[in-house]
């Protein structure tokens, strides 16, 4: 049997990572376990973003307020350089008048609810995007949005925690939990012949698209499922994208609860020059088949907002899958269904932005803190409340 310890973490990913630093700042004595490599899920799979101007007003954008104030503070002591933390904002394109209309009512909304933005003319886009297409309407800058490099920011906080004592288990997997005789967890149980239990006073649920498999196991389910999306990436270019851009379709498929495929594009530069293009949106279970239309309809979007793109060569594509829930929600705090465990999941295409808000809640919650805002909303038991109705 392993040694005790304050807290076990279950995925290192972004948002898992994101729990071990606000947890090991916390005083508490942090072990993280993964089944395979650090940031090797998810994390892997997306573009990094830390975005405000996709978020309505509403528990979400809370959470994402935070979560922007938070890495700020992140890269300020690992440092930027180490995350590839960019604040470069982010740049929405209206493709038509009724959609430029749409547009500044829903930023003069945000604004209310704290989110900085600006309107913009054709003019104010092209001056900020020179290579913007020419037959768009206008748009929206949104200056708080920024971006991360992920699998390199998750391995960066975890070499952080590891230096101030928090243990990193990787290639094990979780097999179940042991309980006392109050039914709380105490501790869990793994496929590690050298360590196949890991006492715990908490356990933390940050598996991401698999947590749900993880929290049957310990009879608290939530109905976290995947939600696939692929990535282009071009071949190294000058800096031709200046910021996060999209189209104004992109929020309304980012709230969709259809199950079929939606596409709207988000294009953005990476500091190593390649551009990266997403984003599609289907539920197809754990399907890691490669979709050459979804590809082609991504690539063809792209061109409409930057004409240029038709003559880049594409060098390859990835996909991964967001852990999306019905309600579009995260899943994040004690379950009362398992005492002892914390759920901290179904971020969906959240996750890098939300997840040191999700962390530093997550501690609070452990240490008995007030919580930096309400987690009423994101509670873990709550579908079950509602097919109890």
């Amino acid at each position: 049997m392993a040694a005790s310890t304050d807290v076990v973490i279950i995925g290192a990913g972004v948002v898992g990572a994101a729990c071990a630093f606000y947890c090991s700042k916390a005083g508490l004595d942090v072990t993280i376990v993964e089944r395979g490599p650090i940031g090797g899920g998810t994390t892997a799979s997306c573009e990094g973003n830390i975005l405000l101007s996709d978020k309505e007003p509403g528990p979400e954008l809370d959470l994402a307020l935070l979560s922007s104030r938070l890495w700020t503070e992140i890269a300020e002591e690992i440092g930027a350089h180490r995350l590839e933390y960019q604040r470069k904002g982010g740049v929405v394109v209206a493709t038509s008048e009724s959609t430029a209309t749409a547009l500044r009512g829903f930023a003069a909304h945000q604004r209310h609810a704290g989110i900085e933005s600006v309107d913009l003319s054709l003019d104010d886009l092209i001056e900020l995007e020179p290579n913007v297409t020419r037959a768009a309407a206008g748009g929206a800058f949104y200056p708080q949005d920024s971006q991360i490099q992920p699998m390199l920011a998750t391995a960066q906080i975890i070499r952080h925690v590891r230096r101030t004592g928090a243990r990193v288990i990787t290639g094990t997997s979780v097999t179940g939990f042991a309980r006392g005789r109050d039914g709380a967890i105490t501790a869990v149980r793994t496929d590690s012949t050298t360590q196949p239990t890991i006492p715990a006073r908490w356990v933390i649920n940050a598996a991401g698209t698999w947590a749900g498999q993880i929290a049957d196991m310990a009879g608290a389910p939530i109905p976290v499922l995947p939600r696939r999306g692929f990535i282009l990436v071009t071949e190294p270019l000058p800096e031709v994208v200046h910021h996060k851009v999209y189209t104004a379709e992109y929020v309304a498929n980012v709230a969709s609860s259809d199950a079929g495929l939606e596409t709207s594009v988000v294009v953005e530069g990476t500091r190593a020059g390649s551009v990266l293009i997403g984003a599609s949106r289907e539920r197809v279970g754990f399907d890691r088949t490669m979709s050459l239309p979804v590809v082609r309809k991504l690539a063809a979007q792209a061109v409409e907002v930057f004409p240029f793109l038709a003559d880049v060569t594409l060098l390859r594509t990835y996909l991964g899958f967001r852990p999306y829930c019905p309600d579009h929600l995260p899943v994040i705090g004690n379950d009362p269904r398992a005492p002892g465990l914390i759920q901290a999941t179904g971020h969906e295409g959240a996750g890098i932005g939300l997840s040191a808000g999700t962390g530093l809640l997550i501690s609070q919650i452990i240490i008995g803190a007030s919580t930096a805002i309400d987690l009423q909303p994101f509670r873990p038991h709550r579908f079950e409340e509602v097919a109890a109705r």
